[in-house]
Protein backbone atom coordinates (compact mmCIF):
# COMPACT_ATOMS: atom_id res chain seq x y z
CA UNK A 1 0.00 0.00 0.00
CA UNK A 2 1.41 3.53 -0.88
CA UNK A 3 1.70 5.70 1.91
CA UNK A 4 0.39 8.40 2.16
CA UNK A 5 -0.09 11.93 5.48
CA UNK A 6 -1.79 9.44 7.04
CA UNK A 7 0.43 6.72 6.60
CA UNK A 8 3.72 8.33 7.03
CA UNK A 9 6.55 6.20 8.63
CA UNK A 10 8.59 6.86 11.67
CA UNK A 11 6.86 7.36 15.18
CA UNK A 12 4.73 9.86 15.55
CA UNK A 13 4.97 13.08 17.85
CA UNK A 14 1.64 12.17 19.78
CA UNK A 15 -1.96 11.24 19.22
CA UNK A 16 -4.48 14.12 20.30
CA UNK A 17 -7.39 14.13 22.15
CA UNK A 18 -11.31 15.45 21.61
CA UNK A 19 -10.06 18.19 24.29
CA UNK A 20 -7.17 19.93 22.60
CA UNK A 21 -9.64 20.89 19.67
CA UNK A 22 -12.03 23.29 18.81
CA UNK A 23 -12.99 25.88 16.49
CA UNK A 24 -10.12 27.20 15.90
CA UNK A 25 -7.73 24.07 16.42
CA UNK A 26 -4.31 25.34 17.10
CA UNK A 27 -1.73 27.95 19.28
CA UNK A 28 -1.31 29.36 16.11
CA UNK A 29 -2.49 31.70 13.80
CA UNK A 30 -3.76 31.77 10.42
CA UNK A 31 0.14 32.48 9.40
CA UNK A 32 1.81 29.40 11.91
CA UNK A 33 2.41 32.41 14.60
CA UNK A 34 1.80 31.25 18.13
CA UNK A 35 -0.54 32.77 20.43
CA UNK A 36 -1.41 32.41 23.90
CA UNK A 37 -3.31 28.90 24.96
CA UNK A 38 -5.51 29.32 27.52
CA UNK A 39 -6.33 26.72 30.92
CA UNK A 40 -9.32 24.72 29.21
CA UNK A 41 -10.07 21.29 29.49
CA UNK A 42 -11.58 19.23 26.39
CA UNK A 43 -14.22 18.56 29.26
CA UNK A 44 -14.35 22.08 29.92
CA UNK A 45 -14.94 23.09 26.52
CA UNK A 46 -17.13 20.68 25.65
CA UNK A 47 -19.63 21.94 28.46
CA UNK A 48 -18.73 26.17 27.90
CA UNK A 49 -21.33 27.93 26.32
CA UNK A 50 -19.47 29.26 23.37
CA UNK A 51 -20.30 32.33 21.51
CA UNK A 52 -21.85 32.04 18.46
CA UNK A 53 -21.22 35.38 17.12
CA UNK A 54 -17.59 35.27 17.52
CA UNK A 55 -16.47 31.52 17.74
CA UNK A 56 -13.44 32.72 19.67
CA UNK A 57 -10.29 30.42 20.25
CA UNK A 58 -10.40 28.12 22.86
CA UNK A 59 -7.56 26.13 23.22
CA UNK A 60 -6.77 23.23 25.75
CA UNK A 61 -4.17 21.89 27.28
CA UNK A 62 -3.05 18.64 26.03
CA UNK A 63 -2.71 15.66 28.29
CA UNK A 64 0.16 14.01 28.73
CA UNK A 65 -0.32 10.91 26.24
CA UNK A 66 0.90 7.61 25.92
CA UNK A 67 -0.50 6.64 22.33
CA UNK A 68 0.78 4.24 19.94
CA UNK A 69 3.80 5.43 17.95
CA UNK A 70 4.70 4.55 14.09
CA UNK A 71 2.09 5.95 11.01
CA UNK A 72 -0.99 7.72 13.36
CA UNK A 73 0.54 8.09 16.79
CA UNK A 74 3.04 8.70 19.56
CA UNK A 75 3.47 8.58 23.44
CA UNK A 76 5.98 11.56 23.39
CA UNK A 77 5.69 15.02 25.42
CA UNK A 78 6.23 18.17 24.00
CA UNK A 79 9.66 19.38 25.51
CA UNK A 80 9.19 22.71 28.23
CA UNK A 81 5.65 22.36 26.97
CA UNK A 82 4.10 21.05 31.04
CA UNK A 83 2.33 18.46 28.78
CA UNK A 84 0.50 21.11 26.41
CA UNK A 85 -0.20 20.66 22.90
CA UNK A 86 -1.07 23.12 20.56
CA UNK A 87 -4.22 22.21 18.65
CA UNK A 88 -4.13 22.83 15.12
CA UNK A 89 -5.81 26.40 13.00
CA UNK A 90 -8.77 24.68 10.83
CA UNK A 91 -6.84 25.11 6.98
CA UNK A 92 -9.58 26.11 4.98
CA UNK A 93 -7.71 25.30 2.25
CA UNK A 94 -7.89 21.92 2.44
CA UNK A 95 -12.28 22.08 2.10
CA UNK A 96 -11.21 23.78 -1.20
CA UNK A 97 -8.27 21.69 -2.56
CA UNK A 98 -10.15 18.26 -2.80
CA UNK A 99 -12.95 19.78 -4.43
CA UNK A 100 -10.51 21.53 -6.91
CA UNK A 101 -8.93 18.33 -7.24
CA UNK A 102 -11.95 16.53 -8.26
CA UNK A 103 -13.00 19.06 -10.88
CA UNK A 104 -9.95 19.85 -12.65
CA UNK A 105 -9.13 16.30 -12.93
CA UNK A 106 -12.81 15.98 -14.65
CA UNK A 107 -12.14 19.45 -16.89
CA UNK A 108 -8.39 19.61 -17.88
CA UNK A 109 -9.27 16.83 -20.95
CA UNK A 110 -7.86 13.33 -21.76
CA UNK A 111 -4.06 14.42 -22.53
CA UNK A 112 -2.73 13.50 -19.74
CA UNK A 113 -3.93 9.86 -20.08
CA UNK A 114 -0.80 9.70 -21.87
CA UNK A 115 1.22 10.36 -19.25
CA UNK A 116 1.28 6.62 -17.29
CA UNK A 117 4.16 7.31 -14.85
CA UNK A 118 0.84 9.55 -13.05
CA UNK A 119 -0.44 6.07 -12.00
CA UNK A 120 2.48 6.11 -9.60
CA UNK A 121 2.10 9.25 -7.77
CA UNK A 122 -1.19 8.45 -6.92
CA UNK A 123 -1.36 7.06 -3.00
CA UNK A 124 -4.19 4.57 -2.37
CA UNK A 125 -5.61 3.47 1.19
CA UNK A 126 -8.66 0.91 2.12
CA UNK A 127 -12.20 2.72 1.19
CA UNK A 128 -13.80 1.37 4.78
CA UNK A 129 -12.57 0.43 7.23
CA UNK A 130 -15.05 -0.41 10.11
CA UNK A 131 -17.04 -3.23 10.63
CA UNK A 132 -19.08 -4.78 7.73
CA UNK A 133 -22.05 -5.30 9.11
CA UNK A 134 -22.51 -1.34 10.02
CA UNK A 135 -21.88 -0.20 6.03
CA UNK A 136 -25.04 1.62 4.75
CA UNK A 137 -26.84 -0.02 2.20
CA UNK A 138 -26.01 0.69 -1.35
CA UNK A 139 -28.45 2.55 -2.85
CA UNK A 140 -30.97 0.97 -5.66
CA UNK A 141 -31.26 1.89 -9.35
CA UNK A 142 -33.38 3.97 -10.44
CA UNK A 143 -36.21 2.72 -12.86
CA UNK A 144 -33.32 3.36 -16.18
CA UNK A 145 -31.01 1.03 -13.89
CA UNK A 146 -29.01 4.35 -12.90
CA UNK A 147 -27.27 4.54 -9.24
CA UNK A 148 -25.93 7.85 -7.21
CA UNK A 149 -22.35 8.26 -6.89
CA UNK A 150 -20.93 9.27 -3.40
CA UNK A 151 -17.64 10.57 -2.87
CA UNK A 152 -16.37 11.89 0.93
CA UNK A 153 -13.40 14.71 0.52
CA UNK A 154 -10.98 14.64 2.85
CA UNK A 155 -8.90 17.37 3.49
CA UNK A 156 -5.55 16.79 6.03
CA UNK A 157 -4.39 18.75 7.93
CA UNK A 158 -0.99 16.38 8.29
CA UNK A 159 2.37 18.77 8.28
CA UNK A 160 4.01 15.08 6.48
CA UNK A 161 6.70 17.34 3.79
CA UNK A 162 8.20 20.56 4.09
CA UNK A 163 6.18 22.27 1.86
CA UNK A 164 2.93 21.25 3.74
CA UNK A 165 4.88 22.64 6.90
CA UNK A 166 5.57 25.30 5.09
CA UNK A 167 2.21 26.15 3.91
CA UNK A 168 0.44 25.12 7.36
CA UNK A 169 2.24 26.48 10.16
CA UNK A 170 2.87 25.32 13.75
CA UNK A 171 6.04 23.33 13.44
CA UNK A 172 6.08 21.34 16.24
CA UNK A 173 3.04 18.96 14.98
CA UNK A 174 5.50 17.70 11.91
CA UNK A 175 4.66 14.41 11.20
CA UNK A 176 2.29 13.79 13.81
CA UNK A 177 -1.03 12.33 13.51
CA UNK A 178 -3.43 14.19 11.20
CA UNK A 179 -7.05 15.41 11.29
CA UNK A 180 -9.56 15.15 9.20
CA UNK A 181 -10.37 19.21 9.10
CA UNK A 182 -12.30 19.24 6.67
CA UNK A 183 -15.08 16.66 5.99
CA UNK A 184 -17.21 16.85 2.71
CA UNK A 185 -19.78 14.29 0.76
CA UNK A 186 -20.13 14.58 -3.12
CA UNK A 187 -23.13 13.26 -4.32
CA UNK A 188 -23.38 12.63 -8.10
CA UNK A 189 -27.34 12.35 -8.88
CA UNK A 190 -28.50 8.41 -10.46
CA UNK A 191 -29.47 10.44 -13.93
CA UNK A 192 -25.90 12.65 -13.43
CA UNK A 193 -27.83 15.81 -13.69
CA UNK A 194 -27.04 17.42 -10.50
CA UNK A 195 -24.66 17.27 -7.69
CA UNK A 196 -24.79 18.07 -4.12
CA UNK A 197 -22.26 18.86 -1.47
CA UNK A 198 -22.46 18.29 2.43
CA UNK A 199 -19.86 19.96 4.65
CA UNK A 200 -19.43 19.00 7.97
CA UNK A 201 -18.05 21.22 11.03
CA UNK A 202 -14.83 19.53 11.77
CA UNK A 203 -15.66 19.85 15.86
CA UNK A 204 -19.09 18.00 15.06
CA UNK A 205 -19.84 15.67 17.68
CA UNK A 206 -20.20 11.56 16.60
CA UNK A 207 -19.45 8.47 17.76
CA UNK A 208 -16.45 7.39 16.01
CA UNK A 209 -17.22 3.73 15.06
CA UNK A 210 -14.57 0.50 15.54
CA UNK A 211 -12.04 0.67 13.16
CA UNK A 212 -9.13 -1.26 12.19
CA UNK A 213 -5.92 -0.12 10.86
CA UNK A 214 -5.17 -1.77 7.68
CA UNK A 215 -1.86 -2.43 7.66
CA UNK A 216 -1.05 -3.06 11.27
CA UNK A 217 -4.48 -4.37 12.13
CA UNK A 218 -4.66 -2.50 15.31
CA UNK A 219 -8.39 -1.76 16.57
CA UNK A 220 -9.59 1.09 17.15
CA UNK A 221 -12.33 0.51 19.44
CA UNK A 222 -15.45 2.68 19.27
CA UNK A 223 -15.35 6.09 21.27
CA UNK A 224 -17.48 6.19 24.15
CA UNK A 225 -19.94 8.86 24.02
CA UNK A 226 -19.18 11.21 21.44
CA UNK A 227 -16.13 13.19 20.33
CA UNK A 228 -15.17 15.49 17.44
CA UNK A 229 -15.39 14.03 14.30
CA UNK A 230 -11.87 14.89 12.90
CA UNK A 231 -10.18 12.57 15.00
CA UNK A 232 -11.39 9.76 13.07
CA UNK A 233 -8.48 10.02 10.48
CA UNK A 234 -6.21 9.08 12.91
CA UNK A 235 -7.52 5.92 13.86
CA UNK A 236 -6.58 3.80 10.68
CA UNK A 237 -6.70 6.34 8.01
CA UNK A 238 -9.17 7.74 5.89
CA UNK A 239 -11.36 4.50 5.71
CA UNK A 240 -12.84 5.28 9.55
CA UNK A 241 -13.61 8.96 8.57
CA UNK A 242 -15.85 6.97 5.71
CA UNK A 243 -16.97 4.53 8.66
CA UNK A 244 -17.96 7.44 11.14
CA UNK A 245 -20.04 9.16 8.09
CA UNK A 246 -21.78 6.18 7.14
CA UNK A 247 -23.25 5.51 10.64
CA UNK A 248 -24.02 9.13 10.93
CA UNK A 249 -25.78 9.29 7.50
CA UNK A 250 -26.74 6.11 6.67
CA UNK A 251 -25.64 7.40 3.09
CA UNK A 252 -23.23 4.51 1.31
CA UNK A 253 -19.90 6.10 0.22
CA UNK A 254 -18.99 4.55 -2.89
CA UNK A 255 -15.00 6.66 -2.83
CA UNK A 256 -12.86 8.70 -0.71
CA UNK A 257 -10.42 11.35 -1.91
CA UNK A 258 -7.70 13.12 0.23
CA UNK A 259 -5.76 15.61 -0.36
CA UNK A 260 -3.47 17.79 1.22
CA UNK A 261 -1.79 21.63 1.41
CA UNK A 262 0.84 22.16 -1.18
CA UNK A 263 -1.60 20.60 -4.25
CA UNK A 264 -3.72 23.41 -3.77
CA UNK A 265 -1.56 26.12 -4.34
CA UNK A 266 0.21 25.08 -7.46
CA UNK A 267 -3.46 24.15 -8.78
CA UNK A 268 -4.43 27.53 -8.18
CA UNK A 269 -1.44 29.01 -10.00
CA UNK A 270 -2.08 26.62 -12.78
CA UNK A 271 -6.00 27.77 -13.15
CA UNK A 272 -4.81 31.31 -13.96
CA UNK A 273 -6.79 33.25 -11.49
CA UNK A 274 -10.00 32.58 -10.03
CA UNK A 275 -12.66 36.01 -9.40
CA UNK A 276 -13.87 36.59 -5.86
CA UNK A 277 -16.23 39.47 -4.34
CA UNK A 278 -16.10 41.51 -1.28
CA UNK A 279 -18.38 44.15 -0.30
CA UNK A 280 -15.79 46.30 0.88
CA UNK A 281 -12.21 46.39 1.20
CA UNK A 282 -10.27 44.23 3.68
CA UNK A 283 -7.72 43.13 5.28
CA UNK A 284 -7.01 40.13 7.01
CA UNK A 285 -5.10 41.05 9.77
CA UNK A 286 -5.92 42.42 13.54
CA UNK A 287 -3.71 44.00 16.73
CA UNK A 288 -2.66 40.72 17.63
CA UNK A 289 -1.28 39.21 14.36
CA UNK A 290 -4.39 37.01 13.63
CA UNK A 291 -5.59 36.97 10.01
CA UNK A 292 -4.04 35.64 6.77
CA UNK A 293 -3.12 38.34 5.30
CA UNK A 294 -5.60 38.66 2.71
CA UNK A 295 -5.61 42.38 1.43
CA UNK A 296 -8.26 43.14 -1.18
CA UNK A 297 -10.33 45.90 -2.62
CA UNK A 298 -14.23 46.59 -2.69
CA UNK A 299 -15.74 44.62 -5.31
CA UNK A 300 -14.56 41.61 -7.36
CA UNK A 301 -10.67 40.73 -8.06
CA UNK A 302 -9.71 37.44 -9.79
CA UNK A 303 -6.86 36.13 -7.68
CA UNK A 304 -4.26 33.17 -7.47
CA UNK A 305 -1.54 31.32 -6.13
CA UNK A 306 -0.74 33.14 -2.67
CA UNK A 307 -3.93 35.60 -2.86
CA UNK A 308 -5.75 32.36 -3.37
CA UNK A 309 -4.50 30.57 -0.57
CA UNK A 310 -5.66 33.74 2.06
CA UNK A 311 -9.06 34.12 0.29
CA UNK A 312 -9.65 30.11 1.10
CA UNK A 313 -8.13 30.01 4.78
CA UNK A 314 -9.27 33.61 6.21
CA UNK A 315 -11.70 33.52 8.98
CA UNK A 316 -10.87 36.81 10.28
CA UNK A 317 -12.39 39.78 8.87
CA UNK A 318 -15.38 37.66 6.90
CA UNK A 319 -18.92 38.24 8.32
CA UNK A 320 -19.07 37.03 12.25
CA UNK A 321 -15.56 35.73 12.01
CA UNK A 322 -16.55 31.92 12.53
CA UNK A 323 -15.71 29.08 10.76
CA UNK A 324 -18.79 28.95 8.71
CA UNK A 325 -17.97 32.05 7.29
CA UNK A 326 -15.09 30.67 5.94
CA UNK A 327 -16.43 27.90 4.44
CA UNK A 328 -19.22 30.08 2.73
CA UNK A 329 -15.96 32.00 1.11
CA UNK A 330 -14.68 28.50 -0.05
CA UNK A 331 -18.26 27.75 -1.53
CA UNK A 332 -17.48 30.80 -3.45
CA UNK A 333 -14.40 30.22 -4.90
CA UNK A 334 -15.32 26.62 -5.35
CA UNK A 335 -18.30 27.69 -7.65
CA UNK A 336 -16.49 30.51 -9.39
CA UNK A 337 -13.59 28.02 -10.05
CA UNK A 338 -15.93 25.73 -11.84
CA UNK A 339 -17.41 28.78 -14.32
CA UNK A 340 -14.05 29.51 -15.27
CA UNK A 341 -13.13 26.11 -16.16
CA UNK A 342 -16.14 25.93 -18.29
CA UNK A 343 -16.97 29.10 -19.86
CA UNK A 344 -13.22 29.86 -20.81
CA UNK A 345 -11.41 26.86 -20.91
CA UNK A 346 -8.69 28.00 -19.04
CA UNK A 347 -6.13 25.45 -19.19
CA UNK A 348 -5.10 24.63 -22.44
CA UNK A 349 -1.58 24.61 -22.73
CA UNK A 350 -0.03 20.95 -22.86
CA UNK A 351 2.97 22.04 -20.18
CA UNK A 352 0.50 23.96 -18.16
CA UNK A 353 -1.98 20.31 -17.92
CA UNK A 354 1.24 18.21 -17.33
CA UNK A 355 2.16 19.90 -14.68
CA UNK A 356 -1.27 20.38 -13.30
CA UNK A 357 -1.87 16.61 -13.67
CA UNK A 358 1.11 15.67 -12.07
CA UNK A 359 0.41 18.20 -8.89
CA UNK A 360 -2.87 16.82 -8.69
CA UNK A 361 -2.22 13.33 -8.45
CA UNK A 362 0.80 13.91 -6.07
CA UNK A 363 -1.89 15.29 -3.62
CA UNK A 364 -3.69 12.76 -3.71
CA UNK A 365 -4.88 9.74 -1.57
CA UNK A 366 -7.64 7.94 -3.07
CA UNK A 367 -9.29 3.91 -2.10
CA UNK A 368 -8.63 1.45 -5.06
CA UNK A 369 -11.59 2.10 -6.82
CA UNK A 370 -10.22 5.50 -8.19
CA UNK A 371 -6.36 4.48 -8.07
CA UNK A 372 -5.39 4.81 -11.56
CA UNK A 373 -5.72 8.15 -13.51
CA UNK A 374 -7.76 6.34 -16.46
CA UNK A 375 -10.86 5.47 -13.02
CA UNK A 376 -10.02 9.29 -12.24
CA UNK A 377 -10.47 10.58 -15.91
CA UNK A 378 -13.24 8.59 -15.59
CA UNK A 379 -14.63 9.85 -12.70
CA UNK A 380 -14.58 13.68 -14.05
CA UNK A 381 -16.38 12.82 -17.20
CA UNK A 382 -18.87 11.39 -14.95
CA UNK A 383 -18.71 15.08 -12.86
CA UNK A 384 -18.62 16.89 -16.22
CA UNK A 385 -22.43 16.30 -16.74
CA UNK A 386 -23.78 18.29 -14.76
CA UNK A 387 -23.78 21.88 -15.17
CA UNK A 388 -23.05 25.19 -12.55
CA UNK A 389 -26.78 25.67 -12.31
CA UNK A 390 -27.38 22.49 -11.36
CA UNK A 391 -24.62 22.08 -8.77
CA UNK A 392 -25.42 22.88 -4.96
CA UNK A 393 -22.89 23.37 -2.04
CA UNK A 394 -24.28 23.40 1.68
CA UNK A 395 -22.80 23.16 5.18
CA UNK A 396 -24.59 20.65 7.63
CA UNK A 397 -27.33 22.52 10.05
CA UNK A 398 -25.49 22.15 13.60
CA UNK A 399 -25.96 23.92 16.60
CA UNK A 400 -23.89 24.45 19.62
CA UNK A 401 -23.31 22.16 22.49
CA UNK A 402 -20.81 23.94 24.71
CA UNK A 403 -17.67 25.07 22.40
CA UNK A 404 -18.70 21.90 20.54
CA UNK A 405 -21.56 21.65 17.91
CA UNK A 406 -23.84 18.79 16.51
CA UNK A 407 -26.27 17.20 14.03
CA UNK A 408 -29.67 18.83 14.19
CA UNK A 409 -33.22 17.52 13.33
CA UNK A 410 -32.34 19.87 9.58
CA UNK A 411 -29.22 18.08 9.18
CA UNK A 412 -31.27 14.50 9.39
CA UNK A 413 -33.66 15.18 6.60
CA UNK A 414 -30.53 16.46 4.71
CA UNK A 415 -28.85 13.65 4.66
CA UNK A 416 -32.54 11.85 3.63
CA UNK A 417 -32.41 14.03 0.44
CA UNK A 418 -29.04 13.09 -0.50
CA UNK A 419 -29.90 9.24 0.49
CA UNK A 420 -33.00 9.33 -1.78
CA UNK A 421 -31.13 11.13 -3.68
CA UNK A 422 -33.00 14.03 -4.09
CA UNK A 423 -31.84 16.81 -5.50
CA UNK A 424 -31.09 19.81 -3.18
CA UNK A 425 -31.94 22.60 -5.87
CA UNK A 426 -35.78 21.60 -5.86
CA UNK A 427 -35.74 20.40 -9.64
CA UNK A 428 -35.89 16.75 -8.99
CA UNK A 429 -37.79 14.52 -11.19
CA UNK A 430 -40.68 12.46 -9.72
CA UNK A 431 -40.36 8.87 -9.94
CA UNK A 432 -42.66 6.17 -9.38
CA UNK A 433 -41.25 3.79 -5.91
CA UNK A 434 -39.85 0.92 -7.38
CA UNK A 435 -41.44 -2.91 -6.94
CA UNK A 436 -38.43 -5.31 -6.05
CA UNK A 437 -37.64 -8.29 -8.54
CA UNK A 438 -37.65 -10.46 -5.87
CA UNK A 439 -40.49 -12.04 -5.33
CA UNK A 440 -42.84 -11.89 -2.33
CA UNK A 441 -43.82 -14.96 0.06
CA UNK A 442 -47.42 -15.83 0.69
CA UNK A 443 -48.68 -13.60 3.29
CA UNK A 444 -48.86 -16.15 5.79
CA UNK A 445 -45.32 -17.16 5.06
CA UNK A 446 -43.83 -13.76 5.91
CA UNK A 447 -41.91 -13.03 9.13
CA UNK A 448 -42.85 -9.31 10.44
CA UNK A 449 -41.60 -8.32 13.46
CA UNK A 450 -43.28 -4.84 14.91
CA UNK A 451 -41.91 -1.90 17.14
CA UNK A 452 -42.68 1.02 18.85
CA UNK A 453 -41.05 4.13 17.78
CA UNK A 454 -43.63 6.46 18.08
CA UNK A 455 -41.71 8.43 20.57
CA UNK A 456 -40.85 12.04 19.89
CA UNK A 457 -39.04 14.85 21.73
CA UNK A 458 -42.16 16.28 23.32
CA UNK A 459 -44.05 13.09 23.47
CA UNK A 460 -43.68 9.56 25.27
CA UNK A 461 -44.18 6.12 23.21
CA UNK A 462 -48.13 5.09 22.58
CA UNK A 463 -48.10 2.46 25.49
CA UNK A 464 -48.74 -0.56 23.29
CA UNK A 465 -48.24 0.53 19.76
CA UNK A 466 -46.44 -2.42 18.53
CA UNK A 467 -49.29 -4.67 19.71
CA UNK A 468 -51.87 -3.23 18.41
CA UNK A 469 -50.49 -2.73 14.86
CA UNK A 470 -48.98 -6.33 15.05
CA UNK A 471 -52.65 -7.77 15.49
CA UNK A 472 -53.91 -5.29 12.43
CA UNK A 473 -51.27 -7.30 10.57
CA UNK A 474 -52.46 -10.71 11.86
CA UNK A 475 -55.64 -10.11 10.59
CA UNK A 476 -54.88 -9.01 7.53
CA UNK A 477 -53.20 -12.91 7.31
CA UNK A 478 -49.55 -11.84 7.87
CA UNK A 479 -50.17 -14.66 10.48
CA UNK A 480 -46.12 -14.78 11.60
CA UNK A 481 -46.03 -11.33 12.87
CA UNK A 482 -44.96 -10.89 16.54
CA UNK A 483 -44.67 -7.68 18.42
CA UNK A 484 -41.61 -6.62 20.19
CA UNK A 485 -42.50 -4.67 23.31
CA UNK A 486 -39.99 -2.93 24.35
CA UNK A 487 -39.21 0.52 22.69
CA UNK A 488 -37.25 1.08 19.55
CA UNK A 489 -35.55 4.59 18.56
CA UNK A 490 -37.50 6.89 17.94
CA UNK A 491 -38.87 7.33 13.83
CA UNK A 492 -40.69 10.55 12.45
CA UNK A 493 -41.36 8.35 10.62
CA UNK A 494 -42.95 4.54 9.95
CA UNK A 495 -40.54 2.37 8.13
CA UNK A 496 -40.72 -0.89 7.50
CA UNK A 497 -36.14 -2.47 7.31
CA UNK A 498 -35.80 -5.78 5.74
CA UNK A 499 -31.93 -7.29 6.44
CA UNK A 500 -31.14 -8.36 2.84
CA UNK A 501 -32.55 -8.63 -1.01
CA UNK A 502 -33.79 -12.25 -0.41
CA UNK A 503 -36.44 -10.21 1.93
CA UNK A 504 -37.25 -7.15 -0.08
CA UNK A 505 -39.98 -8.27 -1.77
CA UNK A 506 -41.40 -9.59 1.53
CA UNK A 507 -40.99 -5.91 2.68
CA UNK A 508 -42.11 -4.55 -0.03
CA UNK A 509 -45.76 -6.71 0.19
CA UNK A 510 -46.21 -5.71 3.84
CA UNK A 511 -46.17 -2.34 2.86
CA UNK A 512 -48.57 -2.44 0.18
CA UNK A 513 -50.80 -4.56 2.66
CA UNK A 514 -50.95 -1.17 5.23
CA UNK A 515 -50.75 1.13 1.99
CA UNK A 516 -47.11 2.93 3.72
CA UNK A 517 -45.25 3.83 0.81
CA UNK A 518 -42.48 1.84 -0.52
CA UNK A 519 -40.41 4.79 -0.50
CA UNK A 520 -40.60 4.03 3.56
CA UNK A 521 -38.90 0.26 2.86
CA UNK A 522 -35.05 -0.08 3.25
CA UNK A 523 -32.46 -2.38 3.67
CA UNK A 524 -30.78 -2.28 6.93
CA UNK A 525 -28.12 -4.22 8.51
CA UNK A 526 -29.09 -3.85 12.33
CA UNK A 527 -32.35 -5.88 11.47
CA UNK A 528 -32.55 -9.20 10.84
CA UNK A 529 -36.16 -10.51 9.40
CA UNK A 530 -38.44 -7.70 8.12
CA UNK A 531 -39.27 -5.37 10.59
CA UNK A 532 -41.71 -2.68 10.60
CA UNK A 533 -41.35 0.23 13.01
CA UNK A 534 -44.25 2.27 13.37
CA UNK A 535 -43.26 5.75 13.54
CA UNK A 536 -44.61 9.26 15.54
CA UNK A 537 -46.57 9.75 11.98
CA UNK A 538 -49.27 6.79 13.42
CA UNK A 539 -49.27 7.25 16.75
CA UNK A 540 -53.05 6.27 16.00
CA UNK A 541 -55.80 4.68 14.39
CA UNK A 542 -56.00 1.19 11.83
CA UNK A 543 -55.41 2.96 8.77
CA UNK A 544 -51.82 4.12 8.21
CA UNK A 545 -52.13 8.07 6.11
CA UNK A 546 -48.77 9.28 4.81
CA UNK A 547 -48.38 12.93 4.97
CA UNK A 548 -47.08 15.05 2.39
CA UNK A 549 -43.53 14.61 2.71
CA UNK A 550 -41.37 18.14 2.79
CA UNK A 551 -38.23 17.23 0.18
CA UNK A 552 -37.61 20.86 0.32
CA UNK A 553 -33.31 21.49 1.52
CA UNK A 554 -33.58 23.30 5.11
CA UNK A 555 -32.62 26.93 4.84
CA UNK A 556 -30.20 26.37 7.79
CA UNK A 557 -27.81 24.22 5.29
CA UNK A 558 -26.85 27.71 3.87
CA UNK A 559 -27.18 26.37 0.34
CA UNK A 560 -25.63 28.02 -2.62
CA UNK A 561 -26.08 27.39 -6.41
CA UNK A 562 -22.94 26.86 -8.69
CA UNK A 563 -24.22 29.23 -10.77
CA UNK A 564 -24.93 32.59 -8.76
CA UNK A 565 -21.81 34.86 -10.07
CA UNK A 566 -23.34 37.20 -8.24
CA UNK A 567 -22.21 35.96 -4.54
CA UNK A 568 -20.21 38.79 -2.63
CA UNK A 569 -18.57 38.28 1.05
CA UNK A 570 -19.82 40.35 3.90
CA UNK A 571 -16.64 41.73 5.31
CA UNK A 572 -16.55 42.69 8.85
CA UNK A 573 -16.06 46.36 9.62
CA UNK A 574 -13.51 45.90 12.08
CA UNK A 575 -11.20 44.19 8.90
CA UNK A 576 -11.88 47.48 6.37
CA UNK A 577 -9.04 49.71 4.81
CA UNK A 578 -9.16 52.55 3.16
Amino acid sequence: MAQSGVRGEGARSRVRHAGELGWDDSLYDENGDPVQPVGETGEQARAASGSAASREDDDDPAPETQGRGGRHGGGEKRPGGEGRRPRRRRRALRWSATVLSVLILGTAGAGYLYYQHLNDNIQKDDLNIGDAKDRAAAPKPNAAGQTPLNILLIGSDARDTKENQRLGGAKETFGGVPLADVQMLLHLSADRTNMSVVSMPRDTLVQIPKCTDPDDQHVYQATVGRTMTNQSLGRGGPGCTVATWEKLTKIHIDHFMKIDFAGVVAMADAIGGVPVCVDANIHSKDSQGHGSGLKLEKGTTSIKGKQALQWLRTRYGFEDGSDLARARAQHQYMNSMVRELRENATISNPNKLRKLAETATKALTVDDGLGSVKKLYDLGNELKKVSPERITMTTMPNRYVGARVEPTDDATKLFRLVREDIALDGKNKKSADRTSSDPASEDDRIGVTVQNGTRTSALAPVPGRASAVSQLLVGKGFLRTTADTTTASAEDETVIRYPSADLEGDAQRVAKALKIPLSAVEESSEVSGVTLVVGADWREGTAYKAKARDDKTPKTADALNGADAGACMHVNPNFTWS
